[in-house]
């Protein structure tokens, strides 16, 4: 099937809340930087008011993740559209940054692509009085293998030839490994320009979690939020790779869906081993994500995917974006706002409207879980 990967956001998305809903989770429980503000942004279909507790009014500063940059602008317009006298202003700059300003009190939640290490938890006890840091799944995504090469449509890669690529093992895009996988294709004997995240990212973690899963060895390095790879450029959260991928032709980096979607990039299928090649869609996503198992204990949700999947449909290259919070020690003053916005961005209006922006809407036993943990922040 030829698919013409930088479209069709909406149809996919819609089924995938559809077949996501329908999904359990497997052992649920316990694993351009954006700047939005409430009066800006992009927005997105609003949430009828009915379906927005705004509780007492107030202000929430947050930061992190640009991986669900789209997904805040939608959700801080609906919020504020219900909520007179309460604003929400998420800056981006990447998980690693919203993970530190959160765990210097800086912020009332971060936005993160990667759960919180043990090392992050225990300082986040300095802030959270009493508590400490816990992650809420809430944005269900993908990372697109995004690429610039003319005459090259439908591109498909693997984990060894993909990591190889981002590593300068593979330079040159006819190089006989990227033919394998793409018998027929016209694939042009010029450099491969891959794009790197410069700030530390949740996306760059999951990548290369993918990369250490499923690349047979090819990936030498930890996963981390720091790029460690050999060779290429860099650039500044998604919005910076997706427009050097734009602006640099054979060029070729990795971004959520949303983000390939808004600047009309064309995304690489994945062979898994499965028997053909899986496409970056909401759909084959959300089949990944309805089958993480539970990584966290107590309040906390964190979630473990599997990044090595080879099971028909399912695209093993996904993301789980977690807003982390204090479960005790919450500001007095922004608690009810805080419980408030959260409790809409989890609810199934909100998990509908950003579904209809590329995401994945969660699985609903997720999003039981984890407006549950919402109603005993203190």
């Amino acid at each position: 099937m030829k698919l013409q990967r930088n479209g069709r956001s909406k149809a996919l998305a819609i089924g995938a809340m559809a077949l996501v809903s329908s999904l359990s989770l497997a052992a649920c429980g316990s694993d351009n930087n954006n700047n939005t503000t409430a009066s800006g942004g992009s927005g997105g279909s609003a949430a009828p008011a009915a379906a927005i507790n705004c509780g007492k009014a107030g202000s929430l500063i947050a930061a992190g993740s640009t991986a669900q940059g789209a997904a805040m602008d939608v959700w801080k317009t609906s919020f504020a559209a219900a909520c007179s006298g309460s604003t929400i202003n998420y800056q981006g700059g990447g998980s690693g940054a919203g993970i530190q300003q959160f765990n210097q009190g800086k912020i009332q939640f971060a936005g993160s692509d990667s759960a919180l290490k043990p090392a992050e938890v225990d300082a986040s006890k300095a802030v959270c009085t009493g508590g400490q840091g816990i992650d809420l799944p809430m944005v269900g995504g993908l990372i697109s293998l995004v690429y610039n090469v003319d005459g090259v449509d439908n591109l498909v890669l693997d984990g060894p030839t993909s990591a190889k690529i981002f590593d300068s093992q593979i330079t040159k895009w006819n190089d006989p490994a990227i033919a394998a996988l793409n018998p027929g294709a016209k694939l042009p004997d010029t450099e491969i320009q891959t794009f790197h995240r410069s700030d530390d990212a949740g996306t760059t973690e999951n990548l290369t979690k993918y990369f250490a899963a499923a690349g047979g060895g090819a990936w030498s390095y930890p996963a981390g939020k720091a790029w460690a790879g050999k060779g290429g450029q860099s650039a500044n959260g998604s919005a910076g790779v997706s427009a050097q991928v734009k602006q640099v032709k054979n060029s070729i980096s990795y971004v959520e869906l949303a983000y390939a979607q808004t600047n009309s990039l064309k995304s690489a299928a994945i062979n898994t081993g499965a028997t053909k090649p899986v496409e970056a869609t909401a759909e084959n996503a959300a089949s990944t994500i309805a089958k993480a198992q539970a990584a966290g204990t107590g309040s906390d949700l964190a979630l473990k995917l599997d990044y090595a999947t080879k099971e028909e449909g399912s695209y093993p290259l996904v993301l789980v974006t977690y807003e982390i919070v204090c479960d005790k020690g919450n500001k007095a003053e922004t608690l009810d706002t805080l419980k408030s916005f959260l409790t809409y961005t989890a609810s199934d209006a909100g998990q509908k409207a950003i579904g209809e922006k590329g995401y994945v809407p969660l699985p609903k036993a997720v999003t039981d879980k984890v407006n549950g943990v919402i109603a005993t922040l203190a």
